[in-house]
């Protein structure tokens, strides 16, 4: 009777120890994203996600975690049986955080990103099923003024390099199932090209109107041209505002300096031009006003149809 016991005790033992982690089919419905927000580095989205498992001890009301998200609304939850497995429908809205790419604005793409884990269950209790069939962006509501070029769930596992704070031997790490829903957009942007960039431009052609006037006179020479510089010093500041600080120089540095050069040629031109016509050769003063002129506003279109085609 003992070796009995002893047999499924061991048994017993040895199924424990091989028993495999409990799977969870998971999808997810986009319902929109919106009010992306590059300044702040955040956008906000609103999705079902559901779940499909076996496991009672299974609470996703109260262990879920998203962590990359920075704010979690209380969600809606409608729970339900089907074939004997718990059914979880959850309705959410996360401020979701987001390190946006825009060296390229307005002609940007950018990779959305949200990560689904369990925050009690690692992966040796827990596994997620990406539910590819079902899982879709609603098209018409979804996300306005940009395209969806791919959409994809996946399911993957995430390493903590920490066992928060479990003291056993070899529990120094802890990895964990993760639900993966992955978007990539890109912007309609001719429409913001022009509403950011139109005051830029106009700054320019206020400079080059100052060729219309003849080189010796000063006041609309000079005067137009710096004035224009200030306009273009504003609308890039305004510009600005509106994207977060990054290291690299954007498309948004590239065409404010090429105004900033261009303005600062239309003042060379016009000083060059004035110091002939000072030194009593008039005929050199037109000429040097004519080409420079020229020079100056070809390269201008030549190098804005070039970064902007690159973009």
């Amino acid at each position: 009777m003992k070796r009995l016991l002893f047999l499924l005790l061991i048994g017993s033992a040895s199924i424990t120890m091989n028993a495999q982690p409990d799977t969870v089919k998971t999808g997810a419905y986009i319902i929109s994203v919106h009010d992306i927000n590059f300044h702040d580095k955040e956008y906000t989205i609103r999705f079902w996600l559901w779940f499909l498992y076996s496991n009672p001890e299974f609470d996703f009301q109260n262990q879920l975690d998203i962590p990359n998200a920075k704010e979690i609304d209380a969600p809606a939850m409608v729970a339900d049986s089907v074939d004997g497995k718990k059914w979880v429908q959850m309705k959410m809205k996360c401020v979701m955080k987001e390190n946006w790419v825009v060296h390229n604005f307005p002609f940007d793409r950018q990779h959305l990103r949200v990560r689904v884990e369990n925050s009690v269950f690692d992966k040796n209790k827990l596994i997620f099923v990406a539910d590819k069939r079902h899982s879709m962006f609603d098209d018409i509501e979804g996300l306005d003024g940009w395209q969806i070029e791919d959409f994809v769930v996946s399911s993957d596992t995430t390493r903590y390099g920490t066992g928060f704070g479990d003291p056993r031997v070899g529990h120094d790490s802890q990895t964990f199932s993760t639900f993966k829903i992955d978007m990539n957009i890109k912007r309609d942007a001719w429409g913001l090209f022009m509403k950011i960039f139109i005051g830029m431009y106009i700054a320019f052609l206020i400079a080059l109107i100052s060729f219309v006037s003849h080189p010796w006179e000063l006041e609309p020479r000079f005067g137009l041209p710096v004035g224009g510089l200030f306009a273009a010093v504003g609308n890039k500041y305004i510009i600005d505002s509106l994207l977060p600080e990054s290291p690299e120089f954007s498309l948004v540095d590239t065409l404010h300096s090429i105004t900033f050069f261009g303005i600062l040629s239309v003042l060379a031109v016009s000083a060059i031009s004035l110091k002939y016509f000072n030194d009593g050769n008039k005929e050199a003063c037109l000429r040097a006003d004519k080409i420079g002129s020229r020079i100056v506003a070809g390269l201008f279109v030549v190098l804005n149809i070039y970064y902007i085609a690159a973009a």
